[in-house]
């Protein structure tokens, strides 16, 4: 039997497919990026319009981006071996 965080987490994978569904669509739409990304956000606003004010949203957008920020963080790149001297 799934405890509450499974299916919690079941939920949310649920919740991300269709989000990332959505996109590939938008994608379709519109070429810029910046039209994809002010569409998202505004739909967020929209999420919490009948509850939230929109300084209360923008501070659970900035909480979510604080913690995706380290997940999407590209690795460093790893050392090159040093030269060795030409003879």
């Amino acid at each position: 039997m799934a405890t509450a965080t499974d299916q919690n987490f079941q939920d949310y994978k649920r919740a991300e497919a269709k989000a990332l569904e959505i996109m590939r669509a938008m994608k379709a739409t519109s070429p810029r990026t910046v039209d994809l990304e002010l569409a998202l956000l505004v739909a967020i606003f929209e999420l919490h319009k009948p509850t939230l004010p929109g300084p209360t949203v923008a501070k659970i957008i900035q909480g979510h981006l604080d913690v995706l920020v380290s997940h999407y963080a590209r690795p460093a790149t790893p050392p090159q071996p040093a030269s060795k001297p030409l003879p």
